[in-house]
């Protein structure tokens, strides 16, 4: 059993990447379906939001470039922290009135979203970071983790 932990340990910083990069991605999607039409526009009706409405234009410029951000590994943290700050918003400004559990309310995914993005900003980006590259600070090379997570970490840079 020890030898099973510390493979999926060693792994961790992989797998801490790939979540991001998914996360990421489908949230930049989210943006970029809002603002551009793009794979079914806003709310899968094909259109686009018009520029300046709020909140919705303004949501849609932040899930396309704190998504995208995300996706990158380019300041994760903080981009995450406002991802997860606006998909908060979403959730009690527009899901919360209408029920109480977001399964009943459709606030699933702005739920989901929000503590995802909470997650990423303690743990940061994880292996297969560009901000690793670039020697940004908040990698998880430089917080706080086990020194085989750093090394990890830091080869995957």
């Amino acid at each position: 059993m020890n030898a099973l932990a510390s493979r999926l340990n060693q792994a961790q910083p992989y797998a801490l990447g790939l979540f991001r990069i998914v996360v990421g991605l489908l949230f930049a999607c989210h943006g970029a379906a809002s603002l551009f039409g793009w794979l079914g526009g806003a709310g899968g009706s094909g259109g686009t939001i018009p520029g300046g409405t709020w909140p919705g234009w303004y949501a849609a410029v932040i899930q396309l470039v704190a998504g995208g951000l995300v996706l990158l590994g380019l300041c994760t943290r903080g981009a995450a922290f406002l991802a997860s700050g606006s998909m908060a918003y979403a959730y009690f400004d527009v899901h919360q009135s209408q029920a109480l559990f977001p399964l009943q309310n459709g606030g699933e995914s702005a739920a989901l979203f929000a503590w995802a993005f909470v997650l990423l900003v303690f743990t940061g980006p994880g292996a297969l970071a560009l901000g690793a590259l670039f020697g940004a600070r908040g990698t998880a090379a430089e917080g706080s983790g086990s020194p085989e997570e750093k090394r990890a970490t830091t080869v995957a840079a």
